[in-house]
């Protein structure tokens, strides 16, 4: 009786404890979507960021930039097509402006300068756009959103970034 009795609390804590805190991956698929754009739209984006990833994955494009590093493309992972936005939140962010770039960056661009300030861990101080992968967001300067191919671009590049996040690549190049 009394193993029984242990059991049945062993069962009634562990279910209480399946309430405690969610996971990134546990929560429902979709968008909570802060952009002009609609949830379509958005899916379509991503769908062209899981191709991309599947195909092949392009782990260093900053370095190559910054340094002229030699690539680091490794094949495709076919796993990418699993991978799903778990309520990421999508939105624009007001850009820099010309003067608050030149000063921090000595980088001269007219207004709107398609630049915002990327929160640390980033390697660059500003950028198109940025994700932050354990907060489930993705940001883009506000100039990009009625840019077309170019916001498709941007937004892309930031997703596949959240889909090798999911698949435990390194980002630190990307």
């Amino acid at each position: 009786m009394r193993s029984a009795r242990r059991s049945l609390w062993k069962l009634a804590l562990g279910l209480a404890m399946l309430g405690c805190g969610v996971r990134s991956n546990e929560l429902p698929v979709g968008f909570v979507n802060q952009t002009h754009h609609s949830d379509a739209e958005l899916w379509a984006i991503w769908k062209g960021a899981q191709q991309t990833v599947a195909q092949q994955v392009d782990l260093n494009p900053l370095q190559r930039s910054f340094s002229g590093a030699p690539a680091d493309i490794r094949p495709g992972d076919a796993r990418a097509l699993e991978i799903g936005p778990h309520q990421l939140g999508v939105g624009a962010e007001p850009d820099a402006s010309s003067a608050a770039l030149l000063a921090a960056t000595g980088i001269e661009r007219p207004n709107p300068t398609g630049m915002i300030a990327c929160p640390k861990p980033c390697n660059v101080r500003y950028a198109a756009a940025y994700s932050v992968y354990s907060g489930n967001v993705t940001r883009y300067a506000a100039s990009w959103e009625d840019q077309g191919d170019s916001f498709t671009f941007v937004l892309e590049y930031e997703f596949e970034n959240q889909i090798m996040a999911a698949l435990g690549y390194s980002l630190k190049w990307r």
